[in-house]
């Protein structure tokens, strides 16, 4: 069942119906929410979908598997596999999306046909396993309307940093999505880029230095024209894996901030901390809560408004395995 929405700010996430519970599985079956949902189910309002049931297929109802070649095979009925359901799925995708403007990512079904994210099953005509490289038909269809849209699906969210990586890029999005409610004006995107310069630092330094060349040139460009360049360096910058060295730039960066305000032992102990992340003797978590200790000691009103020390709520620990 839909998590009623907390307030109009939190977060709305797309979640696969059959991921909280609801037996909407093709035999009936639901599956059990693993402890990152439950997390994400706290801090997000959840709108629950099943394509499959979306687009008249009862419960139990006879699976579907894709058929044919990449990049784009086909959603069939696993008996005949000549009953061709990818059109309906393509289309209830952009009524989802319709439905749910402000999503702002999506938690999708390991393995299915219609909402997998990715290695699911690939048959040949003849009826065999070809590959197990395939993406839902539904999901590609998410990706085709919406490619900034962070995806992952339940079972990926077992790995710490791709856990990270897709709350970190949701967020991001929802920030931009609360943005476009009203005009796009030059002077918000500024501030928009401001509020997340390095968190896209530790993501891909060549996006962070794009997107600081594109701003430069802001009153050369259209606003509306330049939101799009803007967002898409950003989540395409964001997508990209963190590394220790792209972490540390931006702590360091970050750690610049408090050069007159703390003293040399403390300067000298925070650098050590950030040294020990970058030798990866301790996690993310431990130099961050340093620099939020030192900042609340002495308030930076630039600082203050950056993600990068805190980009999601600390409950959801997500920086304490990486």
């Amino acid at each position: 069942m839909d998590n009623p929405a907390k307030d109009n700010s939190t977060p709305v996430m797309g979640i696969g119906a059959c991921i909280i519970g609801n037996p909407v599985r093709y035999n009936g079956d639901s599956k059990r929410a693993n402890q990152h949902v439950k997390r994400i189910e706290q801090h997000f309002t959840l709108r629950s979908f099943c394509p499959e049931m979306g687009i008249g297929l009862g419960v139990p109802r006879e699976p579907i598997r894709l058929v044919g070649e990449l990049p784009s095979p086909r959603a069939m009925d696993s008996d005949t596999q000549t009953k061709d359901y990818t059109h309906k799925l393509q289309e209830y995708a952009a009524s989802v999306l319709a439905q749910e403007p402000d999503m702002c990512g999506y938690v999708l079904v390991k393995g299915s046909p219609s909402c997998g994210y990715e290695r699911v099953k690939r048959y040949n005509e003849k009826g065999n396993i070809e590959a197990r490289d395939g993406r839902g038909v539904f999901t590609s269809a998410l990706h085709a309307i919406d490619p900034l849209l962070p995806l992952e699906d339940d079972g990926r969210l077992n790995d710490p940093p791709l856990r990270e990586s897709f709350i970190c890029r949701a967020l991001v999005y929802h920030d931009w999505k609360m943005l476009l409610k009203q005009p796009v004006r030059t002077k918000d995107l500024i501030e928009f880029h401001s509020r997340h310069k390095y968190l896209l630092m530790a993501h891909d330094i060549k996006a962070f230095k794009q997107a600081g060349k594109l701003l430069a040139n802001a009153g050369r460009t259209n606003a509306h024209e330049l939101a799009g360049e803007l967002i898409t360096l950003i989540m395409e910058g964001l997508s990209k894996a963190p590394t220790r060295g792209g972490h540390t730039n931006a702590l360091q960066h970050v750690m610049g901030y408090l050069k007159r305000a703390i003293s040399s032992r403390e300067r000298q102990q925070l650098a050590s901390t950030i040294e020990d992340y970058q030798k990866g003797t301790i996690p993310l978590v431990v130099p961050i809560t340093l620099l939020q200790h030192h900042f609340s000691n002495h308030p930076n009103g630039y600082i203050a408004n950056q993600s990068f020390l805190q980009p999601y709520p600390q409950a959801l620990q997500l920086r304490n395995l990486i």
